[in-house]
């Protein structure tokens, strides 16, 4: 259906002195922070998990090697979905709108949905973390104390669920130390970035920026911060809907991943026999993980 000049009605007399609710800011790009991005020429991807071989054996003298077999375990599936928003104005409105040039405007808030639904799909990859109805390529949710190996499991979650606080913190940061791969083998693995939602920026601000311990009256120093535990400090992502649930982005490679298979386009047609003119705007792309040990996560006590 078009815009019409009934709903544009105080745009088409005189006398108006503003228009006003659709030049807000707008929070960009917060999901750079969380995903690495990569381009895709097909339908989906989907990257595949390796192990390796288990630690070595000792041979006794006069008998054979011990062999080892590696092999795939899982697989993580990129299925991209197209994304697209469209609208339509009179011909009539269009001649009669005495203020500005309607298009204008509007293309302007079409392209504020398109940048606002992208922030949305791409933080529900960790407000879902903690679901298990939200399954990655190994069978468990992103976040958990169960991810299965050849070896046994990993954890990518605290043991015990904790607020964002200093033990909490460091705990977590001693879980991702700990990590192994799917044989067993340890991974050298760092925390390199905190997510938090809106709610949590002060807190994170006095545990990774104060010279001393917070709130404790010894003259502890700030361990965290003087070991510089987390490089590239914490980002705040306003589309986490949970108010005490944080998350660190580790070294680990293939973790936290977009797809992007078509950029964002725009078009725009008139129609001959109404002379409405319809506007356009559509791209293609995925949010997901690979490995989970790319992220360790705590839902919040």
């Amino acid at each position: 259906m078009a815009i019409s000049r009934g709903q544009l009605v105080k745009e088409l007399e005189p006398g108006l002195n503003a228009l006003f609710g659709l030049e807000y800011k707008r929070y960009e790009n917060q999901h750079a922070e969380i995903f690495d991005t990569e381009n895709s020429d097909r339908a989906f991807e989907e990257e595949v998990m390796l192990s390796g071989f288990a630690n070595a054996q000792v041979k006794p003298e006069g008998s054979g090697v011990t062999f080892d077999n590696a092999q795939e375990t899982f697989t993580a599936r990129y299925s991209h979905e197209t994304i697209a928003l469209a609208f339509a104005i009179t011909e009539e409105a269009i001649e009669d709108n005495l203020y500005d040039r309607l298009a204008s405007r509007y293309t302007k808030a079409l392209a504020r949905s398109m940048a606002n639904t992208k922030q949305v799909r791409a933080a529900n990859v960790l407000n879902n973390a903690f679901n298990a109805g939200f399954a990655g390529g190994d069978g468990v949710e992103l976040c958990a104390t169960n991810h299965p190996t050849i070896a046994g499991t990993f954890s990518n979650e605290l043991a015990t669920s904790a607020d964002l606080n200093e033990t909490s913190l460091e705990q977590s940061l001693i879980d991702i130390a700990a990590f192994t791969d799917e044989r067993g083998l340890k991974v050298a693995a760092r925390g390199v970035k905190m997510i938090i939602p809106s709610e949590l920026q002060f807190t994170a601000e006095r545990l990774m920026k104060s010279a001393g311990r917070v709130g404790t009256a010894d003259n502890d120093i700030n361990a965290i911060n003087s070991m510089g535990m987390i490089p590239q400090g914490y980002v705040v992502n306003n589309y986490l809907t949970d108010t005490d649930a944080y998350f660190i982005k580790t070294d680990v490679p293939n973790g936290m991943k977009m797809f992007v298979r078509s950029p964002i386009k725009t078009a725009m047609e008139g129609d001959f026999d109404t002379g409405n003119v319809r506007y356009k705007a559509r791209e293609r792309y995925s949010f997901g993980f690979s490995d989970p040990r790319g992220i360790f996560g705590s839902p919040g006590a």
